[in-house]
């Protein structure tokens, strides 16, 4: 089924039609086995794309089933516009079929009593309808549900401010999760203000930029003094690798890191990446793209339980897998790409940090 086709898809389109949290759930993994049964009979991009569009028709659903129930409630209408926007892989258009919540909301217009009555309750209910609906709530806390994460748009300029202001390490993570802002459902306006008074404290600012560059360059050792991969060596994953950690994550805060210091709009890592190149950007590109990609595939391979219907994975590589020497060869260069990428950073660190002394 061609990309322009698979919107077209019945189990998708039950998705779009969903009442109720039980009738969402079950539309999502009916989606979900048919995205299960294409898994690796199409290139890893193209079944990316169908996983995370099946991910926004569930949350625009979702969002539409929480504002009847709202209704039924007795809380009425939203009192205003508002924008629901994602976050961390879903913000990247690289959820997983296990992925959790990462989300939150922008509200219009100054911070009002009726606004807190309706907006409260409103983030609860649609944490909780997509927790049903399959989408682990977040351990973090980085969902709608929770104060700093549901702002109007003036409270969020300013606690972006802030964040940008304070160059401790858990502001400036912040604001990294926050670069990955996506918009899914209400007032694109709303989404497009919020983006535009993002990037515009981030750019030209080079206090912010080494600090960014400081929580970016934290990376989990991958391989040993002689280039061998380093495998889990006790617990339940022994003999196994991590995935996230070891290439996925790298590479992402790499290219992330990278388009915040080039202006760069676009959360996607691949269009971030082909918006870097075009920038004439072309240092280890095609090296981290291909590496990114094979992260990606490895990723979505990774084992999985299924618990009602709905699945679970720690992304890690199982050891079986590693004795295949295709397999083992493609991560080790991967794996290479990312020290690679891993000392420039490094490098830039010490040289930003020597500038600012």
């Amino acid at each position: 089924m061609e990309t322009a086709d698979w919107s077209k898809n019945k189990d998708y389109m039950s998705i779009v039609t969903a009442g109720s949290s039980a009738e969402l759930r079950r539309s999502r993994i009916a989606c979900q086995s048919i995205l299960l049964e294409q898994l690796n009979l199409i290139p890893t991009q193209e079944w990316m794309y169908r996983v995370n569009l099946m991910h926004d028709r569930v949350a625009q659903t979702a969002v539409q089933i929480c504002e009847a129930q709202m209704k039924e409630a007795g809380y009425g209408s939203p009192p205003c516009a508002y924008s629901f926007i994602v976050f961390g892989s879903a913000g990247r258009q690289e959820a997983t079929l296990w992925s959790d919540q990462d989300n939150g909301l922008i509200i219009e217009g100054d911070s009002d009593e009726s606004k807190t009555r309706y907006f409260e309750p409103f983030g609860n209910m649609l944490s909780d309808l997509l927790s049903e609906v399959g989408y682990e709530k977040c351990e973090g806390k980085v969902m709608c549900s929770e104060p700093l994460w549901r702002k109007t748009l003036p409270e969020w300029e300013q606690q972006l401010q802030d964040w940008r202001m304070q160059l401790a390490w858990e502001p400036i993570r912040y604001l990294l999760i926050s670069s990955d802002m996506r918009h899914i459902s209400g007032s694109d306006e709303l989404s497009r203000r919020w983006r535009e008074s993002f990037h515009a404290g981030v750019t030209s600012n080079e206090r912010l930029s080494t600090a960014i560059l400081r929580n970016t360059v934290r990376h989990k050792a991958t391989l040993n003094l002689l280039g061998q991969v380093l495998t889990e060596r006790f617990g339940d994953h022994a003999g196994g690798f991590d995935i996230k950690y070891g290439v996925y994550i790298p590479l992402v805060n790499y290219v992330r890191h990278l388009s915040l210091q080039h202006g760069i709009w676009e959360t996607s890592t691949l269009q971030r990446l082909e918006a870097l190149q075009l920038l004439g950007e072309t240092r280890l590109m095609e090296g981290i793209r291909e590496a990114f990609l094979t992260g990606l595939r490895m990723r979505v391979n990774t084992p999985y339980v299924s618990q009602d219907g709905l699945l679970a994975s720690s992304d890690y590589v199982a050891g079986s897998v590693l004795k295949n020497k295709q397999q083992l060869s493609e991560l080790r260069d991967s794996l290479l790409i990312v020290r690679r990428m891993h000392r420039t950073l490094q490098r830039q660190l010490r040289s930003a940090e020597r500038r600012q002394l």
